[in-house]
């Protein structure tokens, strides 16, 4: 048996809202990450001696990488919650539409 399925334009703008919020966490703490870990940092820590340089090229790109996906992952959650906010724009629209016709009202 189906059940019904209902968007609450108020909810759904909310929870764009906690993406966004996550999403501005994120990149601040991207921001954080890079800067403790930069190729300077990350030699300072191994040292300059032959046999490290094999493992700090490691790390640096590791942490390169890291925060590159990290980036991404930001943006995914920017894109989710405006196309939330999008949708709660859109069905509140089509609410506010049907709302007219079921009164007799003409578009």
């Amino acid at each position: 048996m189906p059940k019904d399925f209902y968007i609450d334009p108020p909810e759904l703008t909310k929870l764009a809202g906690a993406f966004d919020s996550r999403a501005y966490d994120l990149t601040s703490a991207i921001k954080d990450f890079r800067s403790q870990t930069d190729a300077e940092q990350i030699h300072d820590g191994f040292g300059f001696l032959t046999e490290s340089e094999d493992v700090t090229s490691a790390y640096i790109e590791l942490a390169s990488d890291v925060a590159t996906s990290l980036d991404n992952l930001a943006r995914h959650f920017d894109e989710i919650g405006q196309s939330l906010k999008d949708n709660a724009k859109n069905s509140e629209a089509a609410d506010e539409a049907l709302e007219g016709i079921f009164k007799g009202e003409r578009a």
